[in-house]
Protein backbone atom coordinates (compact mmCIF):
# COMPACT_ATOMS: atom_id res chain seq x y z
CA UNK A 1 0.00 0.00 0.00
CA UNK A 2 1.55 3.60 -0.99
CA UNK A 3 1.82 6.34 1.21
CA UNK A 4 -0.52 9.17 1.96
CA UNK A 5 2.11 11.64 0.53
CA UNK A 6 2.87 9.68 -2.82
CA UNK A 7 -0.72 9.37 -3.50
CA UNK A 8 -1.53 13.18 -3.08
CA UNK A 9 2.01 13.60 -5.07
CA UNK A 10 0.48 11.54 -8.05
CA UNK A 11 -2.94 13.43 -7.95
CA UNK A 12 -1.30 16.29 -7.87
CA UNK A 13 0.56 14.99 -10.97
CA UNK A 14 -2.57 13.74 -13.19
CA UNK A 15 -4.53 17.35 -12.30
CA UNK A 16 -1.53 18.77 -13.94
CA UNK A 17 -2.51 17.11 -17.24
CA UNK A 18 -5.97 18.14 -17.12
CA UNK A 19 -6.17 20.06 -20.17
CA UNK A 20 -9.34 22.99 -19.19
CA UNK A 21 -11.89 24.31 -21.91
CA UNK A 22 -11.91 28.11 -22.52
CA UNK A 23 -14.68 30.55 -21.87
CA UNK A 24 -15.54 30.23 -25.60
CA UNK A 25 -15.49 26.54 -26.06
CA UNK A 26 -17.87 26.26 -22.93
CA UNK A 27 -20.15 28.67 -24.49
CA UNK A 28 -20.32 26.44 -27.75
CA UNK A 29 -20.93 23.48 -26.37
CA UNK A 30 -23.68 25.16 -23.66
CA UNK A 31 -25.33 26.45 -26.58
CA UNK A 32 -25.08 23.08 -29.24
CA UNK A 33 -26.71 21.36 -25.93
CA UNK A 34 -29.56 23.15 -25.35
CA UNK A 35 -30.10 22.96 -29.06
CA UNK A 36 -29.96 19.06 -29.43
CA UNK A 37 -32.09 19.30 -26.47
CA UNK A 38 -34.82 21.13 -27.53
CA UNK A 39 -34.44 19.26 -31.03
CA UNK A 40 -35.30 16.09 -28.78
CA UNK A 41 -38.18 17.68 -27.17
CA UNK A 42 -39.95 18.64 -30.17
CA UNK A 43 -38.91 15.40 -31.74
CA UNK A 44 -40.58 13.20 -28.98
CA UNK A 45 -43.58 15.90 -28.69
CA UNK A 46 -44.66 15.52 -32.42
CA UNK A 47 -43.87 11.19 -32.35
CA UNK A 48 -45.91 11.44 -28.80
CA UNK A 49 -48.94 13.41 -31.09
CA UNK A 50 -48.79 11.01 -33.91
CA UNK A 51 -48.94 7.89 -31.69
CA UNK A 52 -52.13 9.52 -29.76
CA UNK A 53 -53.88 10.67 -32.56
CA UNK A 54 -53.19 7.25 -34.76
CA UNK A 55 -54.43 4.85 -31.36
CA UNK A 56 -57.19 7.51 -31.30
CA UNK A 57 -58.45 7.55 -34.58
CA UNK A 58 -57.60 3.35 -34.10
CA UNK A 59 -60.17 2.80 -31.37
CA UNK A 60 -62.60 5.33 -32.44
CA UNK A 61 -62.71 3.23 -35.94
CA UNK A 62 -63.11 -0.08 -34.05
CA UNK A 63 -65.12 1.35 -31.05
Amino acid sequence: MESPAKFISQVRSEVGKIVWPNRREVVTTTIMVLIMATLAAVFFFLADLLIKTGLGQLLNLVG
